[in-house]
């Protein structure tokens, strides 16, 4: 996978799929930011909202053009309902250092779980860990949930795509080649998934259309899976367009897997 991610990287690709912002705000009342090393001299920052103690953390990898700040007014929505959630950045995003790229973004994603996972950072999994990526971010929610079974409970995926190519090609970007192999790698991959699993679509999204959201769905080897659809929704006014339906998707898919009543 690292090398047919590494011709992405050495392409103009990269410009037209990361949109890196070095916006960083102080976190609100509630909330504290962690720096997780990654490599040498370079932390990724990620940003924790706690809900409360006794539900399980949501790790949560957003789209190419936010921050973790830009959460600072969505994280309350899932606080109110009990949700205890961490957003995690890109190199270049936010305070983080480096720059993006794809190999990095999936090396990344494993350091940053086994990092706030433990209980020395004051966070600790006394009710396990979720996984959920948005947009660009379900590459890394994917490759965690398929990869680290035994981290992660469960996999939400919204406004997602199998693999980038599907995007490539969409977005009528130059293809750097190998882009057919990299997507039968990653039904390959969501394939493996076995954790409960929610994907939620916007019903108008054109940057990342309904049908790939859907065969992301399909692919997936989960038992124990769903699909909300957003009416009227499109890509980044989804969770605006109906809030409560789409929190509420959460909230019972986490309390289900958990066990817990509605």
């Amino acid at each position: 996978m690292s090398d047919l991610y590494a011709k992405i990287d050495n392409s103009s690709l990269l410009m037209f799929l990361f949109y890196p912002r070095r916006q960083h705000g102080k976190p609100p009342e509630g909330a504290f930011d962690l720096k997780v090393p990654v490599d040498d001299g370079i932390s990724i920052t990620c940003r924790a909202y706690r809900g409360r103690d006794q539900m399980p953390w949501i790790l949560y990898f957003h789209g190419n053009g936010e921050v973790v700040s830009d959460y600072d007014a969505i994280a309350p929505l899932y606080n109110r309902r009990g949700l205890n959630l961490l957003v995690a950045d890109y190199r270049g995003y936010g305070a983080s250092d480096g720059k993006p790229t794809f190999t990095d973004m999936i090396g990344d994603a494993k350091l940053i779980l086994d990092y706030v996972s433990s209980e020395k950072q004051g966070i600790g999994d006394r009710g396990g860990w979720y996984v959920m990526g948005r947009s660009l971010g379900s590459i890394s929610a994917l490759e965690l949930a398929a990869n680290y079974p035994e981290k992660i409970k469960g996999l939400i995926i919204e406004s997602g795509f199998i693999s980038v190519a599907g995007l490539i090609r969409h977005l009528g970007l130059p293809s750097p080649g190998g882009l057919d192999l990299l997507e039968e790698e990653y039904r390959r991959l969501t394939g493996q998934i076995r954790q409960p699993a929610l994907v939620i679509h916007g019903e108008r999204d054109r940057l990342v259309p309904y049908e790939q959201g859907r065969e992301l769905f399909d692919s997936l080897g989960s038992g124990n899976k769903e699909m909300v659809v957003i009416p009227g929704a499109d890509h980044n006014d989804i969770m605006y367009v109906d809030s409560e339906k789409y929190l509420e998707a959460v909230e019972k898919f986490i309390s289900a897997s958990q066990g817990l009543p509605d």
